[in-house]
């Protein structure tokens, strides 16, 4: 009975879901997690070769997966995911680079492929699977935010500006399409563990220094986002839309 229930709350069954950086870090998680809800997954990176170790692992639990490589800092790629990926239901914008120099160190090739990655291509993405999840009556959209959507962080820069404009776009895509059945998140981590903070991990006594920071006492791993996807993306959140949910264990509190 009460599986029963939760299979009403949460169940992806019959979804497509399509995942921007889905071959690794928080993308892989949170694939993993919307594919054994019961989701088919496509999965988007630059790498064939993760990409496909991914695709293997997901159907090693009995996951419909497949993949498509492509590097979302260029148009022409975005344009044949939308080509490639068919009918999608909900869309989780993860891919990103994290140019992290001083302000004044930046140069503008820096902007315009952080921009590209992080903020154009979500747009582009959700400008093709938008209407379309719109005009069939249900759709969610997630997008991954970081601490730099609302504080400054450490060379934040552009970063930060992607990022913070990527809340922007999650509140004009809910305002544009919930009325139609579509809802539009930000999830917003704190520190995690992943290859995107790989230079910052190697900083000496950063890791520590942010582990502490963290209410929770640790830094945040890729399995925290599992269960925060499935909720945003299942039946049960139909009424949740233009929202950010912090996964940051307390980072952001202080």
């Amino acid at each position: 009975m009460i599986s029963g229930y939760l299979q009403r709350l949460f169940s992806l069954d019959g979804r497509t879901a399509l995942v921007t950086g889905g071959s690794s870090g928080i993308g892989y998680a949170i694939a993993e997690a919307l594919g054994r809800a019961g989701a088919a997954v496509v999965l988007v990176a630059r790498r064939p070769g993760p990409l496909r170790e991914a695709a293997d692992r997901l159907t090693g639990y009995g996951v419909a997966a497949r993949f498509i490589a492509a590097d979302l800092g260029v148009r022409a790629d975005v344009e044949r995911v939308c080509a490639e990926a068919g009918e999608i239901d909900i869309l989780v914008n993860d891919a990103a680079n994290n140019i992290r120099k001083p302000m004044a160190t930046l140069t503008d090739a820096d902007y315009e492929q952080t921009i590209a990655t992080n903020l154009t291509a979500p747009y582009l993405l959700g400008q093709h699977f938008g209407p379309r999840m719109a005009a069939r009556g249900w759709g969610r959209v997630i997008n991954i935010g970081s601490q730099q959507s609302v504080s400054a962080f450490g060379d934040s820069g552009v970063y930060g500006v992607a990022k913070a404009a990527l809340t922007g776009l999650t509140r004009s895509q809910a305002e544009a399409w919930s009325p139609a059945g579509v809802t539009a998140n930000t999830i917003l981590p704190g520190f995690v563990l992943t290859p995107l903070t790989e230079p910052a991990q190697a900083i000496p006594g950063r890791v520590e220094a942010l582990a502490a920071r963290h209410m929770v006492g640790r830094n945040g791993l890729p399995a925290d986002f599992a269960g925060a996807a499935v909720f945003l993306a299942s039946p049960s959140a139909g009424f949740v839309t233009g929202q950010i949910l912090y996964v940051d264990g307390g980072f952001s509190v202080h």
